[in-house]
């Protein structure tokens, strides 16, 4: 069966195309999904002025997506991943990752946009192609950082040392002056030592 595409499929044909396809495909997918129209006499006859509009068509669809391709390339996409002590990560950073950060900053594309051969496992940057459209395609800059540690701080008291004032030197006659009256203290002492002894003494023999 004989259908004009209304959309670009991809290994199926582009916009305009008048292809063969097996009926069923055609009743039960292409048609329905207004992915083409029947390849009738009056369809057949239209056909010039439809591949016109749909290249018109195609022109904005191409011009809105490298308007998006460009806000896209500009952007820095930046994922935060634990590590183990040798450095590799825990999980990894997919398709799905990425659609949600651009999501984030509202730019919505399909899954299949992103190309990548496998999850990111690495720490680093990369450069992600994204594919917009067959004539349409751009790098999206992606970093994977490592998670911080928190360390706590230790905090070490420090003794506090202890300063001894250094002592000025007493001059010689304040010293001999100190000797000389401590001398005279103790001569006086001993004087009255002795009285008290004696008078003990006296009142012993008068008993």
């Amino acid at each position: 069966m004989k259908v004009i595409l209304t959309e670009n499929i991809e290994k199926v044909g582009n916009k305009g195309d008048v292809i063969n396809v097996k009926r069923g495909y055609a009743r039960n997918y292409l048609v329905p999904r207004n992915y083409a129209i029947y390849a009738t006499p009056m369809n057949l006859k239209k056909l010039d002025g439809l591949k016109k509009q749909f290249a018109d068509e195609e022109s904005k669809r191409i011009e809105k997506f490298r308007i998006l391709g460009e806000q896209i390339s500009k952007l820095k996409l930046s994922f935060i991943r634990k590590v183990d002590e040798h450095e590799s990560m825990y999980g990894s950073v997919s398709e799905m990752d990425i659609l949600h950060e651009l999501k984030e900053k509202n730019i919505d594309i399909p899954k299949a946009a992103i190309i990548l051969e496998k999850h990111i496992k690495q720490l680093g940057e990369f450069d992600v192609p994204v594919h917009l459209h067959k004539e349409v395609s751009v790098m999206l800059s992606v970093s994977v950082a490592k998670e911080a540690v928190e360390k706590a701080a230790k905090t070490k008291e420090e003794p506090v040392a202890e300063t001894v004032a250094a002592e000025e030197p007493v001059p010689e006659e304040i010293v001999e002056e100190a000797v000389a009256e401590e001398a005279a203290v103790e001569e006086v002492v001993e004087e009255s030592i002795e009285e008290v002894t004696e008078e003990v003494t006296e009142d012993n023999k008068s008993e």
